[in-house]
């Protein structure tokens, strides 16, 4: 059986600091008083930063590109055709 893995809801990026070679980002969610509070931490080797934001890059422009292509889609499907709202990239 697979192991879970943890889960972590982030609205962004509250601080980020590089101490000998590793990077840490604390993630933030934003609360109902519109302040953000840490939710977790995301720590990489600072030589792995590049190739991960890159990733990260890469995924936003895939991402737009499915939401173009599923607007199209729902502009030219008959009256109450659903596109799809999930997408999954590997």
């Amino acid at each position: 059986m697979a192991e879970r893995l943890p889960t972590l809801f982030c609205d962004g990026i509250i601080e980020a600091n590089v101490t000998h070679g590793v990077v840490r980002i604390t993630l933030g969610q934003v609360m109902g008083d519109g302040k953000a509070v840490a939710c977790g931490q995301l720590i990489l080797p600072l030589a792995q930063m590049a190739g991960t934001a890159n990733a990260m890059a890469n995924l936003v422009k895939q991402v737009q590109e499915r939401i173009q292509e599923a607007a199209k889609a729902q502009a030219a499907a008959p009256d109450g055709a659903q596109t799809p709202s999930a997408f999954k990239f590997s």
